[in-house]
């Protein structure tokens, strides 16, 4: 999916756009219930885009009992699977005939670049509401082989109303890994987005109805974690909830589904990524880019990042002079609306000093900072209102720093150097999280062996970030109890019911 637009083409646009900033309640956009509102601002300017309708308990207690009222009346539940899998088809269509709009919203809100939300984010965001579109009607149930005196049927059945909360690295991607199976399984869903990046989430929500879903069936209620989460957790009347962002706030929500209807707690959190570069390299190049890719992609805020680069001594000097160098060409820093731009800021001036902060740390406890040079300082000049952070990366890092086992969130990378596999996969595994790996070597038996012993959800063999709907995606440790895609993330959102008849 590609843009013909211009860079000014973009700017005419984003002058020109109507944003809804309302919450989005049966059907219908709607202020909140006490008036309240929040700024949205560019994070690449420092400008305002909106002021948004700010959710409270109130407004989620008005969007939980619309989901309720849809599902008691089963307007969606209840409607044939070719039928609820016919509107999921005809949303992803109608998300791929506002893609200009949906990519403009997300690069305002967000800072990502335009090409990447129209190349990488918007094609995944389709793929993921067609791929779970046609597993409704692929749901089986069982007939057990039993005493020819009874019946036993085992089915799925949906939970009710689910809520998700989702984060603002990838607003719409993230949302959709929740919202196309919850959907699909037949359940109503209450959303509350990042109040850093809510708009393309309030769009989703109207060209869902907009496709034939029925009003109720998708509710969004934009605000904070601290009132609208916290009070979507403890909600009486929320089946499950579903959770992408930080550790520390998953386990809050453990916490409140405890205290409430003991509902079930879908997490995929932190995450601290190694990749393990192995001295028989079949592609040094490739690897050096795919690890260049895997830290500074998304300006690092992604929660797979690999941002621990594990390189066997024999390599390293040749692998960091090569990835300093593949670093500076692959990324150019600039307006996230210039289709030619490659890094946009990051979420907010709040996390840029967050991310700043911890880069001051590593230097003070040791690390050796070989990113940024002068030449990738120079280019952020020019940005002097936006959140933008440098490529950063630190070499003669152990695991004692916290730049090595502390989530950044931005464009920052540790190296470390090993001499064994053995050392490798125990400086990999000393971490609280456990979401992704990866490993890159020429020998099959290597690759096994690693795989087997690395403690994280998804691993990568000489690739990083690759995969489809048929993967898997969440990790173990402190990195999460769930897993997004897949058929599995879809039963996930159903119970199984035993009917046992007997017939005598």
């Amino acid at each position: 999916m590609t843009a013909a637009l211009t860079h000014q083409d973009w700017l005419a646009l984003a002058g020109k756009i109507d944003i809804a900033t309302g919450l989005f309640i049966d059907g219908a956009y709607r202020p909140a219930v006490a008036g309240e509102t929040f700024d949205c601002v560019n994070p690449a300017t420092g400008e305002l885009i909106a002021v948004m309708a700010k959710g409270q308990a109130a407004d989620i207690d008005a969007a939980v009992a619309s989901g309720l009222a849809a599902w008691r009346d089963g307007r969606w539940a209840k409607l044939a699977p070719r039928q609820r899998a016919d509107i999921l088809q005809k949303w992803a269509d109608r998300i791929e005939a506002y893609q200009n709009e949906l990519a403009l919203l997300e690069t305002l809100d967000m800072g990502k670049p335009i090409s990447d939300v129209l190349n990488i984010d918007l094609p995944e965001v389709l793929k993921t509401i067609r791929y779970f579109a046609e597993c409704i009607d692929k749901i089986e149930g069982a007939v057990t082989h039993t005493d020819p005196s009874a019946i036993h049927l085992i089915t799925h059945e949906p939970m009710g109303v689910v809520a998700a909360i989702t984060p603002w690295n990838y607003p719409m991607l993230m949302s959709v890994w929740k919202l196309a199976p919850i959907l699909a399984a037949g359940n109503c869903v209450v959303l509350k987005p990042s109040e850093q990046a809510p708009l393309t989430c309030t769009r989703l929500a109207q060209l869902f109805v907009d496709a034939g879903g029925p009003a109720g069936v998708f509710n969004v209620v934009n605000g904070f974690g601290a009132q609208a989460g916290k009070a979507l957790a403890l909600h009486m009347d929320v089946a499950k909830i579903t959770f992408t962002g930080s550790t520390a706030v998953g386990k809050l929500l453990m916490g409140y589904a405890g205290q409430s209807n003991m509902k079930r707690v879908a997490l995929e959190t932190g995450g601290k990524s190694p990749q393990i570069f192995m001295p028989d390299l079949y592609d040094f190049d490739a690897a050096v880019d795919r690890a260049v890719g895997g830290i500074f992609d998304n300006a690092g805020q992604v929660c797979n990042a690999g941002s621990r680069l594990l390189v066997h001594r024999s390599i390293h000097d040749r692998f960091v002079a090569r990835f300093v160098e593949r670093a500076q060409a692959m990324y150019r820093p600039g307006d996230p609306l210039d289709p030619a731009t490659t890094m946009g800021p990051v979420a907010s001036q709040a996390h840029r000093q967050g991310v700043m902060t911890k880069v001051q740390l590593a230097c003070e406890q040791g690390a050796t900072m070989v990113l940024p040079t002068p030449d990738t300082q120079r280019p952020l000049a020019v940005h002097q209102g936006g959140a933008f952070v440098p490529l950063t990366l630190f070499t003669h890092c152990t695991n004692t720093m916290s730049i090595v086992q502390e989530e950044t969130f931005g464009p920052v990378a540790s190296v470390q150097v090993f001499d064994t596999e053995a050392e490798a996969i125990a400086l990999a595994n000393d971490s609280i999280y456990g979401l992704a790996a990866s490993v890159w070597t020429s020998d099959l038996k290597t690759a096994h062996r690693m795989v087997a012993a690395l403690e994280a959800g998804v691993v990568w063999v000489n690739c990083f970030g690759d995969g489809d709907m048929t993967q898997p995606f969440g990790g173990y440790k402190q990195s999460g109890n769930s897993r997004d895609k897949h058929m599995d993330s879809l039963l996930s959102y159903m119970q199984t019911k035993s009917a046992w008849f007997y017939i005598g």
